[in-house]
């Protein structure tokens, strides 16, 4: 899901228990949206090169065909692209539970197969747990995304804080800055699914064609990248993603939810170069077997700068039995962590 950006949340706030019974009766339950989502080879591209992922199978059919893959395949967080319809069906099941100014804290990608051109995405949204937590709601809701025949792709874990009752006031906001129709958009249609009996594992769909296994030990560093973001790269990132939240590119509305000065990069699309910088060293997204990231600090950008976040990595285990490592990796913006925790669990060949 795309609910927000990162901030260290404050544990000085208290919040009262009222309502919280009624949402956690959401606790297990699933709703799956009735329209699917097709992936389509110039959103694969375009999504490529919004968030840097730059290794040829997301660009180049023959270079997706020579690594055995139908079409081009989807950069590894390319389901964020779903994250605007799972949070709109979602916030109508959470009554007065405020979702404008939600804060993301972690992400948890699993994958099970790669996602290429052509497939047609299916959000399967379930609310694992919801507490009184820093002054709002935290909440950890999964959404798993399957193919046309029901077959896992990717499971999304989303954990973020919201507030209980209105948001902030956008209606100033709503006829000079904001999209048209996005606080008046009706929400996609969900059914309420019957309880899962079982939830097996996906099988193993692909193998890995990347860094081998006897090249990768314990202790190894991953090289350093330097990243650059301008307000362009963002306004170009929220309207591919659909994501209309104003604080993103516009400083008087960061300053209405109490941030700032300047903007805040998207959580996701932070996520999204450090899916790319992995990618690079491992050279085929799809060894990419677990991607979770906790944020503790948003990506500013001041008035009429640009951003630079640096990337470092290291492998902390080589399992060459099972032909995978874990790999830590940080994110920093002029020596401030933007990463609390970061790791990826990789395959290799």
């Amino acid at each position: 899901m795309n609910v927000g950006t990162a901030v260290e949340p404050s544990t000085t706030d208290a919040i009262a228990d009222t309502g919280l019974g009624a949402l956690r009766e959401l606790v297990g339950v699933t709703f799956r949206l009735r329209d699917h989502y097709e992936v389509g080879r110039e959103k694969v591209r375009e999504f490529a090169r919004a968030t840097r992922n730059e290794h040829p199978v997301h660009l180049d059919e023959s270079a997706a065909a020579a690594h055995g893959y139908p079409g081009l395949l989807a950069p590894p967080t390319f389901v964020a692209l779903l994250g605007g319809a799972a949070q709109a069906a979602l916030a109508v099941r959470l009554g007065d539970c405020d979702l404008t100014s939600a804060v993301q804290t972690g992400q948890v990608l699993d994958y099970h197969r790669p996602v290429v051109v052509g497939d047609r995405l299916t959000s399967n949204i379930s609310v694992h747990s919801v507490r009184a937590a820093f002054g709002g709601l935290l909440l950890d809701v999964s959404n798993k995304v399957t193919d046309r025949h029901g077959e896992p792709l990717i499971t999304a874990h989303t954990s973020f804080i919201a507030r209980p009752g209105a948001g902030p006031d956008l209606s100033e906001l709503e006829t000079t800055v904001l999209r048209h129709g996005v606080l008046t958009d009706p929400p996609p249609l969900a059914d309420r699914m019957p309880p899962a009996r079982t939830n097996p594992a996906a099988p193993e769909h692909h193998r890995p064609r990347g860094r081998k296994r006897t090249e990768v030990r314990p202790g190894d560093p991953l090289p350093p990248r330097e990243y650059h973001l301008t307000l362009g790269d963002l306004v170009h990132y929220a309207g591919l993603s659909g994501d209309p939240n104003p604080i993103h590119w516009h400083e008087p509305a960061t300053a209405l939810v109490g941030l700032g000065p300047g903007v805040i990069a998207h959580g996701m699309l932070v996520m999204s170069l450090g899916a790319g910088y992995l990618s690079g060293w491992l050279g085929d997204p799809a060894a990419l077997r677990q991607y979770s990231v906790r944020l503790s600090s948003p990506v500013e950008i001041q008035p009429g700068t640009a951003a630079s976040v640096e990337f470092n990595g290291r492998v902390v285990a080589a399992h060459h039995d099972s032909g995978t490592a874990t790999i830590s990796l940080t994110a920093a913006q002029h020596g401030r962590r933007i990463f609390g925790r970061a790791t990826a669990l990789v395959r290799l060949a």
